[in-house]
């Protein structure tokens, strides 16, 4: 299986490739210059490996919540590129990419992954893993003035992960006792790849046509004026 993941939905822009078994990722804080970067960081993973778009499986991209305009960029980018090669697409959310990461680093059981999304909110959603190592999502993904957070009632080790951590600690803190991991702040396209391994397996992708962002704050950005 031959497959290609990118994120650009936060100051982070991550690709990742699974070739022969084995995932290489490249990741770079590049704020504002996602658009510039992610291709040609594709087109080195692609050539290292010996391979063209053509020759892959599936395409999986961040589908957010993050910067609306990094979400944009990454779908409009997996959807070029899998029209180009026909390929099929999966989404994967940038809150349970993180999660993952503190699964795959730390071992980690119970998460809350909280982005930094700017007007003084995070994105925020818990996960927690089995003794598999497997994730699943215990809260919806919401955006969220920190100090509105109602406790999560998660007990015992909990980590947390993300910018949203580094940038209201002292009020999610209050919500939900837990650990602050400061190497994770960002999704990574290798925890992406993770977790579209099983959708893959169970014919989860899908066209390139059907490849949609989530924004979890759309209402903000696409509020229309009084009598437009």
């Amino acid at each position: 299986m031959k497959l290609l993941a990118l994120d650009t939905s936060t100051e982070a822009c991550s690709v990742a490739l699974l070739h022969q078994g084995n995932i290489i990722a490249l990741d770079e804080v590049c704020p504002q210059q996602h658009s510039k970067r992610v291709l040609p960081m594709i087109d080195g993973l692609l050539a290292g490996a010996g391979l063209s778009l053509n020759m892959l499986d599936g395409i999986v991209f961040g589908r957010g919540p993050g910067s609306f305009t990094g979400v944009r960029i990454g779908v409009s980018v997996a959807q070029g590129l899998a029209f180009g090669a026909d390929l099929p697409v999966f989404g994967v959310s940038t809150l349970a990419a993180m999660a993952q990461a503190a699964v795959r680093l730390h071992q980690a059981t119970q998460i809350v992954a909280a982005i930094d999304a700017r007007m003084a909110e995070v994105y925020l959603a818990s996960f927690s893993s089995d003794s598999n190592g497997v994730l699943q999502q215990l809260t919806a993904e919401q955006a969220i003035k920190p100090q509105l957070l109602a406790p999560l009632g998660l007990s015992g080790k909990v980590m947390a992960v993300g910018t949203g951590w580094q940038t209201y600690a002292s009020e999610l803190l209050r919500a939900q006792p837990a650990h602050i991991a400061s190497d994770i702040l960002y999704p990574s396209a290798q925890d992406m790849l993770s977790l579209a391994l099983p959708a893959f397996s169970n014919g989860l992708f899908v066209s390139a046509s059907q490849a949609e962002p989530v924004y979890v704050r759309d209402d903000v950005s696409w509020k229309k004026l009084p009598g437009r």
